[in-house]
């Protein structure tokens, strides 16, 4: 299950002043200027120096990060920002799954049709048979995307659930090496961006969203993620991506024996055939479940490492959507008034708030 997204258009919008996305650069005479005043007082160097720090800061290039753990609506997110308010955005993927190609339903991208003509980047951009697409290397292609989105006076949005690829991304000395979420003793989270970032973190009360997002697995299903994983297998493809890359999207590892045992129903006589029959439905079932609750753990990891980020620091914009999900799995509720409650409760805080940090 998705959250719906809207078709309609919006009669207000507001306008980016080209002042925002436009960033001051000295010139080489001002430096030559500051460096030659030798002469000055101690005092007027250090408020000297504290402007010229706060000028480096502000010369930063502006990006907007919406994170949040899977299925809390952040794509929809983004394309309601992006179509309705600020539209000159443009949307950089950051999840590690969605990078590769291929595998669309089952990895649950963002569709052509939902994406409304909004721009988006490296979703299914990554051949998914060559070497895994590190935080380096996302690192290194998205800060190139940036530069390109910022070059025509863009407001790029990094909308995604994988936490290492957006921390490899903003803080200002990234180490390959370092693992600041996993293991016994974690290294340090460094609170230095390289861009002036505004974080936007969709969040959803665990047992709504658990409840969501198995809702949502049915309707993958229902939508052809099965057919799209039997094809997968029946074609051998499987066989030719990164088992680290693709190969770990959930889904692929919980159908695997599935696929393995049961390629095809065969045509046989008696308790045979009805024995067959009666295990593929059993090996389905426990395939369907593992996913449910892979996919509900994946989601309680992501908040864990969302919650270690705020902790070490990190000026995370918490935006509660627990009431439009809730809205969402109750049988009652119709499409008018989940609308409405994600309008007021996710939309237009998080509209006030790109927009305060655009106008900083």
């Amino acid at each position: 299950m998705r959250l719906p997204f809207s078709t309609t258009s919006h009669h207000h919008r507001f306008k980016l002043f080209s002042s925002f996305l436009t960033f001051f650069q000295p010139t080489p005479s001002s430096s030559s200027t500051w460096v030659n005043q030798i002469h000055m007082e101690p005092s007027t160097i250090a408020a000297a120096a504290s402007t010229i720090s706060l000028t480096t800061r502000r010369r930063k290039r502006k990006i907007v990060v919406i994170m949040g753990p899977t299925g809390a609506g952040k794509s929809r997110l983004s394309i309601d920002l992006a179509t309705r308010f600020f539209d000159n955005a443009e949307v950089i993927n950051s999840d590690k799954m969605q990078v590769y190609g291929g595998l669309d339903i089952t990895t649950n991208k963002i569709t052509l049709q939902e994406q409304l003509g909004v721009p988006h980047h490296l979703l299914g951009a990554i051949d998914p048979t060559k070497s895994v697409f590190t935080p380096l290397e996302f690192r290194n292609v998205a800060s190139e995307i940036i530069s390109e989105i910022k070059s025509r006076r863009g407001l790029p949005l990094i909308v995604g659930g994988s936490n290492s690829l957006i921390y490899s991304l903003v803080t200002k000395r990234y180490d390959p090496k370092s693992d600041v979420f996993n293991g016994p003793d974690p290294h340090p989270v460094s609170s230095e961006f390289r861009y002036e970032c505004c974080f936007i973190w969709v969040d959803v009360s665990l047992p709504v969203l658990n409840q969501y997002l198995s809702k949502r697995v049915d309707e993958m299903l229902d939508s052809g993620m099965f057919e799209e994983l039997a094809e997968f297998f029946r074609s051998e493809e499987h066989k030719t991506v990164n088992r680290s890359g693709l190969g770990q999207a959930i889904g692929v590892p919980e159908f695997e024996t599935y696929f393995t045992k049961f390629p095809g129903l065969r045509r046989m006589e008696g308790s045979d055939f009805q024995e067959d029959v009666m295990g593929q439905a059993e090996a389905y079932d426990e395939a369907v479940r593992r996913i449910k609750d892979n996919t509900c753990q994946l989601a309680k990891k992501q908040v864990s490492k969302i919650l270690r980020l705020r902790d070490a620091g990190w000026e995370l914009k918490r935006i509660d959507a627990t009431e439009a999900f809730r809205a969402v799995i109750t049988a009652e509720s119709g499409g008018a008034r989940v609308a409405e409650i994600w309008e007021k409760q996710v939309v237009e805080p998080s509209m006030k708030i790109v927009k305060h940090f655009l106008e900083e």
